[in-house]
């Protein structure tokens, strides 16, 4: 499904809702992958339980900090590139979730440039 451009008339109501539950659908696509990759990943190098993983993981994700030391350097190494990762997938999530919205007030208020 197209956005609509400038010269088109905004989506109705009924599609917009249906945009936003797609684009939320994706959102929530990426942070089940996110929350995959970190807790596997916690398990696997930093030997916590799961419980533990997924928490951890979750804190990192969302950029609250991390909840349990990391002993081994595997673990210190992977806990970095997580917490990269993190910073920037939190962002594109974001930005997923909110483009429908974006794109709608835009058009609405007509501020696409004209080039």
């Amino acid at each position: 499904m197209k956005l609509e451009h400038k010269s088109e008339k905004v989506a109705s109501v009924n599609r917009f809702v249906f945009r936003v539950g797609k684009y939320a659908f994706y959102a929530g696509i990426l942070v089940m992958i996110s929350l995959l990759i970190g807790t596997v990943g916690y398990h696997v190098f930093a030997d916590l339980g799961w419980l533990d993983s997924f928490h951890l993981s979750s804190m990192i994700l969302t950029g609250m900090g991390p909840t349990a030391m990391m002993t081994s350097p595997a673990a210190k190494l992977f806990s970095s590139f997580y917490a990269l990762y993190s910073g920037i997938a939190f962002l594109s999530i974001t930005a997923v979730f909110l483009a429908p919205v974006v794109h709608r007030l835009m058009h609405i208020l007509h501020l696409e440039n004209d080039h």
